[in-house]
């Protein structure tokens, strides 16, 4: 008989890990600029947790397959994070702010690829459920976005911190509630060989290639977006309510991904993700001061992020087999953190020198070069 999955125990982590995700991608390049800090600055510190996202996820994603215990190292990540973030009180410098980003970013992107591999070991064949379990990642996001973005018209970002805080304490607290899962090893794995030659099948590489671009492309969205916004004149509530309003429509596709991918391939899902967000950052680089379109540009969050990241850890666990889980979810997180980190990179130095509007183009070229990989270098894992 098949266990019954633990839906509101998985369900709750996501609430509070992308709670925490909804506090830090709008607010946190503002939060520095509270602080006095320059355009270059800002991107350098956003960029530094993404670069770290780039080595934690693997050393943890070897340890996680070599040991089993994933969900030992969900809880000491999230305590750790805990404990390195509340370092931010010490001291507002750019050099410790640098190595407050750098130790918390280290145990926080433990958290999320090994938890990904105990849900779906949890959901076994049901993995098409996926996404209905991760659309409360989503919910948290937006809870976090609008409440917060409420509260800092009220009060200083002299708080934000506190908030910070707050939301780590309830991922270390809600990790305590899951119980544990191991994959299942397949018949074929067995015959699949190592991680790195399962990497090395075709279209392996070349997916994880434009995950890197497609996160590139992100860049000046998650680093420079509400500070474009707040000089065009908006609101912090308002903007607050916008990104709510991506994230929603990111929800409605993860309730309707298990109907999509019966109809479409995950390579079609892909390519059609890729081919959306280079259409919306041209629309957020040189319309935004229109809100109409940029109403518009927040909807096709849903495939820009929701579409592409459902796919994307689908098509990883398609690829790799039940003793290589933890790595390939790894990889797939430190790919987007390199691209992340080259992106808020990127960002910040041309962001003055370029203007918003070129900043965001560039974003686009990344996003329409990761069309063009995955329809001529990849294909359909099986």
């Amino acid at each position: 008989m098949t266990p019954a999955v633990p839906y509101w125990r998985l369900s709750g982590f996501y609430l509070f890990y992308f709670a925490l995700l909804g506090a830090t991608a709008p607010f946190l390049g503002l939060y520095f600029a509270h602080l006095g800090f320059s355009p270059a600055r800002i991107g350098e510190l956003v960029a530094i947790p993404m670069l770290m996202r780039c080595i934690a996820p693997n050393l943890w994603g070897w340890l996680g397959d070599y040991s089993g215990r994933r969900l030992l190292i969900v809880r000491l990540g999230t305590l750790c994070t805990l404990f390195s973030l509340s370092l931010i009180f010490v001291g507002q410098s750019y050099a410790w702010l640098a190595l407050v980003m750098a130790l918390h970013a280290f145990f926080w992107h433990a958290v999320l690829p090994q938890f990904e591999v105990i849900t779906l070991a949890h959901l076994r064949e049901q993995s098409m459920r996926y996404a209905q379990i991760r659309l409360w990642g989503s919910i948290g996001f937006i809870l976090s976005v609008v409440g917060l973005g409420k509260a800092f018209e009220l009060l200083s970002l002299d708080v934000y911190p506190w908030a910070l805080l707050l939301i780590i304490t309830g991922i270390a607290l809600s990790s305590f509630w899951v119980p544990d899962a191991q994959p299942l090893a397949s018949s074929q794995s067995a015959d699949q060989g190592g991680f790195l030659r399962q990497l090395k099948r075709p279209g392996v590489l070349a997916f994880y290639i434009c995950v890197a671009l497609m996160q590139l492309s992100h860049g000046p969205y998650y680093t420079f977006l509400s500070i474009h916004l707040e000089q065009l004149g908006y609101s912090r509530g308002l903007i607050g309510m916008l990104w709510a309003l991506g994230v929603v429509a990111e929800v409605l596709v993860f309730m309707g991904m298990a109907r999509l991918l019966r109809h479409f391939s995950l390579r079609q899902v892909l390519v059609a993700s890729f081919s959306i967000a280079a259409a919306r950052w041209l629309l957020m680089g040189f319309f935004a001061d229109h809100l109409s379109v940029l109403l518009f540009a927040q909807v096709l969050h849903a495939a820009t992020f929701g579409s592409f990241h459902a796919a994307s850890i689908a098509f990883v666990q398609r690829s790799f087999g039940a003793r290589q889980q933890g790595q390939g979810q790894a990889l797939y997180a430190s790919l987007a953190g390199i691209g992340g980190a080259l992106g808020a990179l990127y960002a910040g130095y041309s962001w003055n020198g370029l203007g918003p509007q070129w900043t965001f183009a560039l974003a686009g070229l990344a996003a329409l070069l990761a069309a063009v990989i995955m329809v001529r270098r990849t294909a359909e894992p099986t």
